[in-house]
């Protein structure tokens, strides 16, 4: 049976690092799906920009971060779902795995859509936490426009909203992350 994680946390808390040692204890039965995929390719065609620096961690997606928010805020304006629907059918059209891990999910309009789509008990939510200096020690600065709009904000008030809320301040060992499999009821053994 599938079942779709969805993923959040402000930036810099860890949700590709946490997507990512998921996977990893998880193996070919999950595959991550990221949402900011379709939006940094249709935005790198639009603009003939480099889309590897564009889907990278670095100076280059920030660069353009401000104007992809608010185009990618239009999109949604006229269809709320696009980009969550254009990321799964990607993901989908590869070989099937009973464990989608969506590692951005960033509004409610995005948990609100895969719960229509897949059903509400198919779907899991997890929120990633991370103290301010944390995150600055893994490179994050507030950015006015980025840091205070509905792609990073609009999930704030959600806060028992969450079925696991996890702090990620500290290295997640291997035992964390298997209690954390557990809890999220995914089978890895």
């Amino acid at each position: 049976m599938l079942k779709i994680v969805l993923i959040s946390g402000k930036r810099k808390c860890g949700k590709d690092f946490v997507s990512e040692r998921l996977q990893r204890r998880l193996g070919s039965r999950s595959r991550i799906v990221r949402i900011s995929e379709p939006i940094k390719s249709e935005w790198a065609r639009k603009l003939q920009l480099d889309l590897d620096a564009l889907l990278s961690d670095g100076p280059y997606k920030e660069k353009y971060r401000r104007d992809m928010i608010v185009w990618s805020d239009e999109v949604r304006a006229r269809d709320y779902g696009y980009f969550c629907r254009v990321a799964m059918e990607e993901a989908l059209s590869r070989q099937q795995t009973p464990y989608i891990l969506v590692s951005d999910v960033r509004r409610k309009n995005d948990i609100k859509w895969f719960r229509e789509t897949y059903g509400a008990e198919k779907v899991i939510t997890l929120r990633l936490t991370s103290r301010p200096e944390t995150r600055c020690a893994r490179g994050w600065t507030f950015t006015a426009g980025i840091d205070d709009v509905p792609s990073e904000c609009d999930l704030d008030d959600l806060a028992d909203g969450f079925d696991f809320v996890l702090a990620n301040d500290e290295e997640l060992d291997q035992e964390a992350i298997d209690l954390l499999l557990d809890k999220l009821q995914l089978q890895y053994r």
